[in-house]
């Protein structure tokens, strides 16, 4: 499908006991760099030290997205932690490469209640722009997934199907478009194209009013069947602001191979061939039944391509891995640790990932 070797801007990791999947995934997508991000837990505190950890292992391919520790503000105060601004000085000082937030989908919101607009974030979005720090930002989530009747079943399997006591797409986004005011040169990539496929006129103002704004394409399959029904309107989106769009896959590292590759062919074939295919047999349960679907590529020109697979998440995160500073990396893998068990998480988790960095060290 393509010779290009993408950046893989999307990609979980929980454990130091799933770092070394990380390599026969990359080989299989022929990524030459991929980016690990890192999400905030409640128990766990977050998926930083893993990422950590993988950058040690592999500091030539593997960028970071770090994400948030919110465990001050989830105990009532008995647990100390770092501000967020200190948090994010912290991530730099360690060789994060951006970050990551997910405190804006609605399961995450059930957790953490605060409204991403309010004073209790907006210090830690003034230091990220005045950084030029990138990050990684999942908002809402499908509409499909607030009307009991469309939500699938495998969203729903995962408590993803949401209520009249769950934050509104519209409350979520309008909080979201706060934040972009008042930090107009923040550099985001929206996950999942925004959850916007059905909304490309919407999309394409927001990209002429915020340039710092991009999308990512991690499959949410929903936007590629809808984008696939208004072929040539996405096709012509997709060549105007091609230096907007970033490839990613939403892989987690301890995925199967097979399975891993058949989230990257996805996304590939669409961007590069005018193919009309399904899910392929190999493709995990979140991506839907296999055969459906409905896809239909775009086959973008080869100069589209490129940015998309890898120019534009090159430019955001820098031409290559920044370097770790081991010793500050332990130190947080530690700290975290002792967090973890204040909140009632497990501690190995993180301890694990710093005996890994001293081994590297």
């Amino acid at each position: 499908m393509t010779h290009i070797q993408p950046i893989d801007g999307h990609v979980h990791i929980i454990t130091a006991a799933d770092i070394p999947n990380l390599l026969p995934i990359r080989e299989r997508l022929n990524a030459s760099h991929m980016t690990v991000i890192s999400v905030f837990n409640k128990s766990e505190v977050n998926n930083n030290p893993a990422c950590y950890a993988a950058k040690a292992c592999y500091p030539e391919w593997c960028y970071v997205g770090a994400g948030l520790d919110h465990s001050a503000y989830l105990s009532g105060g008995t647990v100390s932690t770092p501000t967020l601004v200190e948090q994010v000085d912290r991530m730099v000082a360690i060789g994060a490469d951006g970050m990551k937030l997910l405190e804006t989908k609605p399961t995450e919101r059930r957790v953490l209640d605060v409204p991403i607009d309010s004073d209790y974030y907006d210090a830690m979005f003034a230091r990220i722009e005045e950084l030029g720090l990138p990050m990684v930002w999942h908002v809402a989530d499908p509409d499909e997934f607030w009307n009991p009747d469309t939500t699938p079943d495998w969203a729903k399997a995962n408590d993803w199907g949401y209520h009249p006591t769950d934050v509104t797409p519209e409350m979520v986004y309008a909080e979201v478009a706060n934040v972009l005011k008042r930090h107009p040169k923040l550099k985001v990539i929206f996950a999942h194209f925004f959850f916007m496929s059905k909304h490309l006129p919407e999309a394409a103002e927001l990209f002429d009013t915020y340039p710092g704004v991009h999308f990512d394409l991690t499959p949410g399959i929903e936007m590629y069947t809808v984008m696939s029904l208004k072929h040539q309107e996405a096709r012509e989106f997709f060549i105007k602001y091609a230096d907007r769009i970033v490839f990613g896959t939403d892989i987690m590292a301890d995925q199967d191979v097979p399975g891993a590759g058949a989230r990257s062919d996805i996304v590939t074939r669409w961007l590069t061939t005018d193919d009309q295919y399904g899910i392929p047999a190999e493709a995990d349960y979140l991506l839907g039944e296999t055969g459906s679907g409905n896809l239909h590529g775009l086959k973008l020109p080869a100069e589209v391509v490129e940015k998309i697979l890898r120019g534009n998440i090159q430019r955001l995160f820098g031409g290559e891995p920044r370097k770790l500073n081991a010793q500050l990396a332990i130190e947080e893998c530690e700290r975290i640790a002792v967090v973890a068990e204040q909140m009632g998480g497990t501690p190995s988790i993180a301890r694990d990932c710093a005996e890994v960095i001293r081994g590297k060290s």
